[in-house]
């Protein structure tokens, strides 16, 4: 009898394989990691010790006042953690939000019209360029909302959330697409 639960993708199985409609690419990304950073560091120097640490492929994402999440493919190593941890002491707090939160992407031309169906937020790359993020709403449920290209996005959600979000999403893809059927 294992004493610790498996830990399973939330987004996994034939239903969370990718969507393409309408010109809009939906996937799961890898659980890897996302760690909550909270404190008075910036984040030239944040990023400084991210490398320090062993976390270069990661990246910072603003989460507010303060606040950063650092996001990565690659699943997190104890040490790793233990190493931020100690770098980062006095400077910020480090919280592993890996197990409680879940990223996937959104791409194609049509993505930034069909997120700005559901948030307020401006999706205009010349106001929100590549790199921004901002926590905001989706529909009713909350989410970081981060620019990884020109017509791609990084959605971050908690993880009870995802697959409610997913769902929203395919709808407003599959919606896109009869709009563009009917209208041709």
């Amino acid at each position: 009898m294992r004493d610790l639960p498996q830990h399973r993708p939330v987004l996994a199985g034939a239903a969370y394989v990718g969507i393409s409609e309408a010109g809009v690419r939906l996937e799961a990304l890898p659980e890897g990691h996302l760690l909550h950073v909270l404190g008075a560091i910036e984040p030239a120097a944040l990023a400084a010790e991210l490398v320090k640490a062993g976390f270069t492929n990661s990246s910072i994402r603003k989460a507010g006042f303060r606040q950063w999440f650092v996001a990565g493919n690659v699943p997190l190593a104890p040490a790793g953690l233990d190493a931020l941890t100690a770098a980062l002491a006095g400077k910020a707090f480090v919280m592993d939000q890996s197990h409680g939160r879940v990223r996937f992407g959104i791409s194609g031309r049509p993505s930034r019209l069909l997120l700005s169906k559901g948030t307020a937020v401006d999706l205009d790359p010349t106001v929100f360029p590549e790199g921004q993020s901002a926590m905001t709403m989706l529909g009713h449920i909350s989410v970081q909302i981060v620019r990884t290209g020109n017509d791609s996005f990084e959605l971050t959600v908690l993880r009870s959330f995802a697959e409610s979000l997913w769902g929203e999403l395919a709808h407003m893809a599959a919606s896109a697409e009869k709009d563009s059927a009917q209208k041709s």
